[in-house]
């Protein structure tokens, strides 16, 4: 993913949780970024742009059931 992309992923995340505490890291595979809130992974983010014309991201988020167990 190119910077500008990132930024607007940030950007759009950060007013979507209501939150500034949204980081992006990139990986070393370029089609996906880590994506962290408040210094905890949220999940892996990818791009899909195959179709130039029709990009999409997918957020996949994973929810630990120790962690629900933790609530």
């Amino acid at each position: 993913m190119s910077p500008e992309q990132i930024n607007k992923i940030k950007e759009y995340l950060s007013k979507r949780f209501s939150t500034e505490s949204v980081l992006i890291k990139s990986r070393k595979v370029t089609d996906s970024v880590e994506v962290y809130l408040d210094d905890e992974i949220l999940g892996i983010l990818y791009i899909d742009d195959e179709d130039k014309n029709d990009i999409s991201y997918d957020l996949n988020i994973s929810i630990l059931q120790q962690d629900l167990d933790e609530l």
